[in-house]
């Protein structure tokens, strides 16, 4: 017995030794001692302590695929490839990507290697798509950091984009400037009270808010789109809509036209599906109606927002994923 367990600790030693070889020194220690996130849940990812993201010191990676459901600048006419992590540091009741956001509760990580996620990657951007996406990114920084060096290494250097839900601390986003050429931010919610009921993340709106400004203050309000119509510079702020939440979204604008500014690019989503997470909430059971949306349109259009995208009202046809594919959104 002691012999097997002698086997398993050194298998488990070469392990952490491997994975600790990808990260820079100060990545090490960020992993070692987790304080990526707002959460600081200070636990050694590499012996396999678990925070509040579920996740490892691994890739943890659930899918890297073709996406065309992004904003036209992002995904353009080929897509995007997008890098979809396992793991989360919210817990989002209506998250469309519960299956894997919630720290293994749906699949699995795949692509654990790093040279196999490059592979990947590369076998993707062959077919001429010049865009990699890390969506739901802010628990694993240091994976992302490694995977843009490692693309690098390569030669290759396609725009990156850090599709986020905002939950970040502007020290740990300081480390991705001239790392990440777009940025795709959230800004949920305004009111603590509603942040923790849906999100279970009370200091939401302060921390969120706090997170944008640094973005802003690294990219400012511009989006550079180039000739073929897709971005390679920016930020694009993003706000999902829910059913019977109409005033926070009203809240949000508001806010983002108070303390950051209306010449922003804002993406107002409509595509909000209720999962089987939400099937007894009276309100995010329900779907969106036309009448919700276009009262938040309209007050984006009387603060003054004059860049932007909305979504036509069956886009949640388009954005539902199944994780048990290739492609989730095929």
């Amino acid at each position: 017995m002691s012999i097997f367990i002698t086997k398993v600790l050194r298998k488990s030693f070469l392990v952490s030794v491997k994975l600790k070889d990808l990260f820079k020194e100060e990545e090490r220690e960020f992993l070692s001692n987790c304080t990526i996130c707002p959460r600081e849940c200070r636990i050694n990812r590499f012996e396999g302590e678990l925070g509040y993201c579920r996740s490892g010191a691994g890739m943890n990676i659930a899918s890297i695929c073709i996406h065309r459901g992004e904003e036209p600048p992002i995904s353009g006419l080929n897509g995007i490839c997008n890098i979809f992590f396992t793991g989360c540091n919210m817990r989002c009741e209506y998250c469309q990507n519960h299956e894997i956001s919630r720290g293994g509760s749906g699949c699995s990580s795949q692509d654990t290697d790093l040279e196999d996620v490059l592979d990947h990657i590369m076998k993707i951007l062959s077919k001429g798509i010049k865009t990699v996406g890390f969506v739901s990114p802010s628990h694993v920084v240091p994976q992302v950091t490694a995977i843009i060096r490692g693309l690098n290494n390569r030669g290759s250097k396609p725009v990156t984009v850090y599709n986020t839900n905002s939950y970040d601390k502007p020290e740990t986003l300081r480390k991705l400037n001239g790392l990440i050429d777009i940025y795709l931010p959230d800004f949920k919610y305004v009111t603590p009270e509603v942040a923790l009921n849906l999100s279970d993340t009370y200091n939401y709106p302060e921390v969120a808010l706090r997170a944008i400004k640094e973005i802003y203050f690294q990219k400012g309000s511009t989006l550079k789109i180039n000739h073929d119509g897709l971005a390679e510079e920016g930020i694009l702020l993003r706000h999902l809509i829910l059913p019977g939440y109409v005033e926070e979204s009203i809240k949000v604008l508001r806010k983002i036209a108070e303390e950051i500014s209306t010449g922003i690019h804002i993406s107002l989503m409509s595509q909000y599906h209720p999962t089987s997470m939400v099937l007894t909430d009276p309100n995010l059971s329900g779907a969106l109606s036309r009448a919700e949306y276009m009262e938040v349109v309209e007050e984006m259009h009387k603060l003054g927002f004059r860049n932007g995208w909305i979504q036509d009202m069956d886009s949640h046809l388009t954005y539902r994923p199944d994780f048990r594919k290739e492609n989730p959104f095929e």
